[in-house]
């Protein structure tokens, strides 16, 4: 079954992880990142290696996203980011294929323990099976 693992952030952490610190996250420094960036490397790794990764990807900042929707007319409205409205954001993600639910949980619960500076918005894992992908339901 193929399942999609998102890791969730916001604008103030892309902001904490760019040194400046703020309310809602600390300034990270480069240990901090470097820490991060191995261990979230090193689920990628293990699950290539294991064959269970279909992809992964890190997200830029909310602050670089477009949202595009449609007037009355159904002309295209595009506003460009930051979203002052939008609170979490999706900041990254893994395509695996495991099989089964408890697999994914392992390797969603693995990254829930990134190494993270005190004070850093604690976010959930979010484990959701990729729709048509052996049985997901519509």
């Amino acid at each position: 079954m193929k399942y999609l693992v998102m890791v969730q952030g916001a604008q103030a952490d892309y902001d904490g992880m760019g040194g400046k610190s703020s309310s809602h996250s600390p300034a990270w420094n480069e240990k901090d990142l470097q820490a991060m960036f191995e261990y979230m490397g090193a689920i990628s790794n293990d699950l290539a290696e294991s064959g269970e990764l279909v992809d992964s990807q890190g997200l830029t900042a909310p602050a670089q996203a477009r949202h595009v929707t449609v007037d009355a007319e159904g002309r295209p409205v595009v506003t460009d980011g930051p979203y002052s409205e939008t609170k979490e954001v999706l900041a990254g993600y893994w395509v695996v294929d495991c099989e089964s639910l408890e697999r994914v949980t392992e390797i969603a619960a693995r990254v829930a323990r990134c190494p993270e500076p005190e004070g850093v918005a604690v976010y959930p894992v979010v484990i959701r099976p990729l729709q048509g992908a052996d049985g997901g339901d519509v």
